[in-house]
């Protein structure tokens, strides 16, 4: 079945016709429409790929049900209801790298317009005068500029700053010392530290919960006396009543301002006559190579999750990294693994009455430490097959969906499992399991573990989608009566583990067969002498 994407916002054409030559899309292309109609439209889409223009709502999210992506031809996501998404396993995907040179080289011929007076300067002799001795500017040179945010953006500022002769210190909680001392900055341990030694002082950090209003009045009153404010970032970041009392004390020397609380700015707003204050209208993207590298960008990224289910550049799901050339595709045979581990020990579990999982822990290898969160969505979804009902059970929304069912998710990495290995354990109503398994690119995946016992089975797809798991006496006889069972029943054995703790004691085996099983071969194993529980676990993935 081919998918159905509905592009809007002007999407440049170089990334509309990446899509346009994939045989199984079918892309539509739209202005942008009012609220009404986009919401009578959008259940018969499985993505939709816009710019800022249109809001994604969570009413609009809720209304595609057919919606597995969002592409955002841009950096922000601001314009989504990001929760709401997530919530219902609607990946959300931007592009976070095709404008960063874009606004980088705004900000410094922003700023340079600022300093030399250049608006004035064109206007006068537009105007036939010849205000040279009005136009005395000033120089970058030798200022100290701090960065607010040293991302993709922020890093292309710092890296251009050292051509201009600028002493550069950034503030960014969420980066480690490496990132600083690539673009040779000094590291602010604080951001009232860093606004309290800059010259100029500019914003690059999305727009969050965190950030809204994080430059005020506080922030402001210790910039140094003749400081500049530059926000290329988002409206809403600086508090505007609080910047324009600074203008107009003559606290701050100017500002650079290309985003506003209120898109388009208002005829009458203040900021428009405030003094020294470079405006313009949210053009830090707005070049052509930008709009075609964001289109290419997040619509090669829609492609691949819709034809190849690969949402590693979903801003909603976990990043993932390692040493490997491609960490998500590197990572994806131990996921599949791990949530099969999952599902072998929740489906264990049920079949001792445990009809509530309290706690999911999940451990892994030291290699496998970058991928440690999307183990542990991976680890959720497989917890939750065949218990949570809808429709849209996935990597992106698993942990969301246990969480809200009380289940406490912990993850951890540990020296003592063999590499390529991962450990999930399940416990509820005073019992608890723990399943291994290992996975490498181009080998099987293979569950290593059940419980106490150890095992060596095949739990890949294709021709084997299904695993039996029985516990039985050790005593001569078992093996012979279950395969004749399965035989009568049409059921072929694949693999078959058996694994003992002790000669004569307890004894499990792990059988991977082709096809599915149901309730009532469950039963007819159940009534083999010496057998004490049988779980058929099919899998959802398979």
């Amino acid at each position: 079945m081919a998918y159905r994407i509905l592009i809007t916002d002007q999407v440049d054409r170089e990334g509309v016709a990446l899509l346009e030559a994939e045989p199984d899309l079918v892309v539509e292309e739209v202005p942008t429409l009012p609220v009404p109609e986009l919401l009578e439209r959008i259940p018969d889409y499985d993505a939709i790929i816009g710019r800022s223009a249109t809001r994604i709502t969570r009413e609009l999210l809720e209304k595609g049900r057919r919606l597995r992506v969002v592409g955002r031809a841009g950096v922000g996501v601001d314009n989504i209801d990001l929760a709401a998404a997530t919530a219902l396993g609607i990946a959300v995907i931007n592009a976070p790298a095709g404008n960063t040179v874009a606004v980088a080289e705004l900000f410094y011929g922003a700023m340079i317009s600022l300093l030399r007076h250049l608006p004035r300067a064109a206007t006068s002799m537009r105007e036939g005068r010849w205000d040279r001795s009005k136009l005395l500017g000033s120089e970058l040179r030798g200022r100290t500029l701090g960065i607010v945010g040293v991302g993709r953006i922020g890093g292309e500022v710092a890296t251009r700053a050292h051509a201009f002769g600028v002493d550069v210190v950034g503030y960014d909680p969420y980066v480690p010392e490496s990132r600083f001392e690539v673009l040779r900055a000094r590291r602010a341990p604080t951001l009232d530290a860093l606004l309290e030694q800059s010259d100029i002082v500019t914003i690059h950090t999305p727009l969050t919960d965190e950030t809204r209003g994080m430059i005020g009045r506080r922030e402001i009153g210790r910039m140094r006396p003749g400081a500049i404010l530059v926000n290329m970032a988002r409206g809403g970041i600086v508090d505007d009543a609080a910047l324009l009392d600074a203008l107009h004390s003559g606290h701050l020397g100017g500002a650079v301002l290309d985003v506003f609380s209120t898109e388009p700015l208002p005829a009458d707003h203040p900021l428009r006559s405030a003094p020294n204050v470079f405006l313009s209208p949210h053009i830090g993207a707005s070049t052509a190579e930008a709009q075609r590298n964001v289109a290419v960008e997040v619509c090669e990224a829609v492609r691949d999750a819709l034809l190849t289910g690969d949402f590693s550049r979903a801003v909603n799901v976990a990043a993932v990294e390692g040493p490997w050339h491609d960490p998500w595709r590197a990572l994806r045979p131990i996921m599949g693994v791990t949530r099969r581990a999952a599902a072998v020990a929740r489906a264990i579990l049920a079949d001792q009455g445990v009809t509530a999982v309290q706690r999911l822990t999940l451990r892994c290898a030291p290699e496998l430490a970058g991928g440690r969160e999307a183990l542990l969505a991976a680890a959720a979804l497989g917890a939750l097959e065949d218990v949570v009902e809808t429709e849209r059970l996935n990597l992106i929304n698993a942990r969301t969906l246990a969480e809200a069912r009380g289940m406490e998710l912990a993850v951890g990495e540990s020296a003592q499992l063999p590499p390529s290995t991962v450990e999930v354990s399940l416990r509820g109503a005073m019992q608890e399991l723990t399943v291994a398994g290992t996975a490498t690119v181009g080998a099987a995946p293979r569950l290593t573990r059940i419980g106490a016992f150890r095992v060596d089975v095949n739990v890949g797809g294709g021709p084997r989608p299904t695993l039996i798991v029985l516990t039985n006496r050790d005593v001569p006889g078992v093996i012979g009566r279950v395969g004749t069972v399965l035989g009568d029943a049409g059921v072929n054995i694949a693999e078959y583990h058996q694994a003992r703790l002790s000669e004569g004691g307890e004894a499990l085996a792990a059988i991977a067969v082709d096809g599915k099983a149901d309730a009532a071969l469950r039963q007819k194993l159940l009534a083999i002498p010496d057998v004490k529980s049988a779980t058929i676990v099919c899998f959802a993935d398979a």
